[in-house]
């Protein structure tokens, strides 16, 4: 676990990739880390271990997924509870005051300024990564198949979750179908079809990168006790890999098409809790 003393400067990972692969890997919680200044937001520290502050297992996921795949790979560097770059800059969640049952003292009484300090330091470097590492697939002559890891919880609500893997889309069928299936091929594995919550989010770093450009996409959510180690969360991102490598092999995936979005009814403010 990342802890405030060990917090990286920079608030974007990258993975090195070839642009031309037409592929693109993005994880958008894959840190718990807070800078110092920042401590633990007046948390325990045992908060900043759970999926409050993180995905846990995904950025080891993400990373093994890039390099099989011969990808690039862009990942954050902070912590959710700072400012959750897959919410769009209007979203009321973008900064938690309340999540899953933790109160967050050091968001309690952050006003627009402090939002604004956060969104300029942490938000805006990471999604600039990830539209440059778009333009650069684009000028390889590769609009890419961006494709986000994510990981989600066993429990929620006192409720077991089944799935082993789900995948998550808006309209855009050309990806997540034939990833679903492929997926399902494995006798081993419940995979869900948007579960446990639907893809459809205005302003999520899909929406704002892939959907509003008619670039394929899919959001890939694992059930976070199957990553809980960094060896089975890296076992995980080779499986993605096996199912993706002849996929994302397909022309149709490779052209900018754009599909009406499902975001426009949606909102994150009308959903429970996320708790991936």
């Amino acid at each position: 676990m990342l802890t405030p003393a060990n917090a990286p400067a920079a608030p974007v990972e990258t993975v090195p990739g070839d642009p031309a692969r037409g592929v693109l890997v993005i994880c958008d919680h894959a840190s718990n880390a807070m800078p110092p200044e920042y401590g633990a937001l007046g948390l325990p520290a045992s908060e900043l271990a759970r999926h409050i502050a993180y995905d846990i297992g995904a950025a080891a996921a993400a990373r093994a997924l890039a390099r099989r795949l011969g990808a690039p790979a862009v990942l954050s560097t902070f912590s959710r509870l700072l400012i959750d770059p897959n919410r769009g800059e209007d979203d009321p969640t973008l900064v938690m005051k309340l999540s899953d049952g933790a109160v967050v003292p050091g968001n309690a009484r952050v006003d627009a300024a402090e939002v604004e300090r956060r969104l300029a330091r942490f938000y805006r470097p990471y999604d600039r990564a990830v539209g440059e590492a778009v333009e650069r697939a684009l000028a390889a002559g590769a609009p890419p198949a961006i494709v986000s890891v994510h990981s989600f919880t066993p429990v929620w609500k006192g409720t077991a979750r089944p799935w082993h893997v789900t995948v998550l889309w808006d309209s855009d069928p050309r990806l997540p179908l034939p990833l679903i299936a492929a997926l399902s091929a494995d006798p081993a594995l419940t995979v869900g079809d948007n579960e446990p919550y639907d893809g459809a989010l205005a302003g999520d770093t899909l929406n704002r990168h892939a959907t509003r450009r008619g670039l394929s996409n899919a959001l890939i959510e694992i059930r976070q006790d199957l990553v809980s180690t960094s060896e089975d969360a890296a076992a995980w991102g080779e499986r993605l890999a096996d199912a993706l490598a002849p996929l994302v092999e397909d022309p149709a995936l490779r052209r900018v098409e754009p599909h009406p979005t499902r975001t426009a009814t949606r909102h994150r403010a009308a959903w429970s809790p996320k708790s991936s």
